[in-house]
């Protein structure tokens, strides 16, 4: 018996494996209430750290200062295994936060969750935890080191919608048949959006390609509320200074997610947020005006998804209505698919065949736990996500070629099996091997390429023996040898969790390095 961690960017969401039901963990906050969600907050001053609950709860106090989201971080500029962020006065490395997030969790499960006692008691928890589907390697190896530090004993790292995908066929298997087993996955989170197409034969699920959006979820939509409420008061609100700008989004957002089918507008409590911005006390927006300003938002998920469906059209020249005729459902997931308008648009879509989950925030968490339960049966057949590539020194050190290592639908090994593994060899032609590795989410028509695109780590190699003596290489100008270079291997192997390493080696001397990408920069 397991338990499934989903790290939300809004909230972080635990179920564990109970004898074939997998109920949602609650957490006791400070006022003695339960609810079913970690919130993903941190808050600072002077130097002190508070995560989860215990941020929450100094949200009025103005010493603190509050930093929400910050899952984002893994996915932007900061993504590096020494990346740092600021955060009031203190600057933190990246994965130190999630580390020390991981850990304010692994002591609340213990201390202030209706956990069973069986699981509370052992050394280490074993969890099934998971990560956008469009993470890249840094990303993945952040969170992977993070959970393994706090003291979580990490049995499989799924991609979220992967996850869901067991939360659908655990829930609905009566909808899949023979003539009807592929679902679309729509997972619509907090900071990312993923489409997954999942072909479901009984319990073996393999995933057929994934698409998403590496910066689009609910923080959005939040933002987009915020932004119509301060117009409503004849303010800007990118010139609104930190603090109000901090209260109002946690408004919107509680605004948000407390919009049902039948509500017709939100109101703001301006005197909270804006006082010295405005008399007014309160500020009303028009649901009507609100959903179709949401709108394009939705759309660009939809357009996402249709990636999945080309793929589908790759089989033959087939429409979207036929491509559907053998879908079995859209299976919506996600904090941030609670919104109407997400259903109303995706019904206008696709019709009956969107299937909401009763729990969205949850899915990818009960999945994790489905998926951490032996005796369920359920086996996966993931894949990569994602294109990773290198570029190497070329014509002396002026060019630089191109070479594409592992394709985004390079199927994944389950956990337990080797590696799958690429290698290249060659004669070395330069004195250095200057590699700079990276992943993107497509090419374009040059075959470059495009889309969200991260750099991973440059590793530079020696094929000079001379230069293996502490030689500073970042200093060196990169130059063709003058004698025939050592017979070069390039060994790329990704793992279950999606993460690859790579293995440089002087077969002719046997020299060799290895790196794990997304941990820390190489010389």
């Amino acid at each position: 018996m397991g338990i499934g961690i989903d790290f939300g960017t809004t909230r972080t969401v635990v179920a564990y494996a109970d004898r074939g039901n997998y109920p949602i963990v609650s957490f006791e906050t400070d006022s003695g209430d339960m609810l079913e969600w970690f919130p993903s907050v941190v808050a600072e001053r002077e130097g002190e750290l508070l995560f989860g609950h215990a941020a929450l709860a100094v949200l009025g106090d103005a010493s603190f200062t509050q930093a929400r989201s910050f899952k984002r971080l893994l996915s932007g500029a900061e993504a590096s295994a020494d990346g740092t962020v600021t955060i009031g006065s203190s600057r933190v490395l990246v994965a130190d936060l999630v580390g020390r997030f991981l850990d304010a969790l692994a002591e609340a499960l213990r201390t202030r969750s209706n956990l069973p006692d069986n699981l509370k008691s052992r050394a280490r928890l074993s969890a099934v935890v998971a990560t956008p589907a469009n993470a890249f390697c840094t990303q993945r190896f952040i969170t992977l080191d993070a959970f393994r530090r706090a003291g979580f004993d990490v049995q499989a790292m799924l991609n979220e919608p992967s996850a869901a995908g067991f939360e659908y066929s655990h829930r609905h298997a009566r909808t899949l048949t023979s003539k009807r087993e592929h679902v679309i996955v729509y997972d619509l989170g907090g900071g990312t959006f993923d489409a997954s197409l999942v072909r479901m034969s009984g319990t073996q699920h393999d995933v057929v390609l994934t698409a998403g959006l590496a910066e689009l979820g609910g923080d959005d939509f939040d933002r987009l509320m915020a932004e119509m409420i301060a117009k409503r008061a004849g303010l800007d609100f990118a010139t609104l200074s930190p603090r109000p700008r901090a209260l109002l989004l946690d408004q919107c957002r509680d605004a948000k997610e407390r919009i049902n089918a039948s509500s017709r507008k939100v109101t703001i409590d301006a005197s909270e947020s804006l006082a010295q911005y405005t008399d007014e006390p309160e500020l009303t927006l028009a649901l009507a005006d609100y959903y179709e300003a949401c709108t394009p938002l939705v759309e660009r998920t939809l357009g996402a998804m249709q990636e999945v469906l080309a793929r589908r059209a790759g089989e033959g020249e087939r429409d979207e209505q036929e491509l559907m005729a053998d879908v079995a459902g859209v299976y919506v997931v996600g904090g941030a698919s609670a919104l109407p308008v997400v259903a109303r648009v995706l019904r206008a879509r696709f019709g009956k065949r969107v299937h909401r989950s009763p729990y969205p925030h949850a899915a990818v968490a009960i999945g994790l736990a489905i998926a951490s339960d032996a005796d369920a049966g359920f086996g996966l057949g993931d894949r990569f996500s994602r294109n990773f590539g290198v570029f190497r020194e070329a014509q002396g050190g002026q060019k630089a070629s191109y070479d594409v290592i592992f394709t985004r639908d390079v199927a994944l090994p389950r956990p337990g099996e080797p590696s799958v593994s690429v290698e290249r060899r060659y004669r070395a032609a330069h004195d250095v091997g200057h590699y700079r590795f990276f992943e993107c989410a497509a090419f374009d028509a040059e075959g470059m390429p495009r889309g969200d695109i991260a750099p991973l780590t440059d590793m530079l190699f020696p094929f000079d023996a001379r230069l293996r003596s502490g030689a500073d290489l970042r200093r060196l100008p990169v130059k063709r040898l003058d004698r025939e270079g050592p017979l070069v291997a390039e060994r790329y192997a990704v793992d279950a969790h999606g993460m690859v390493e790579v293995t440089i080696t002087d077969l002719d001397s046997g020299f060799e390095r290895r790196h794990q990408l997304g941990a820390t920069a190489t010389a």
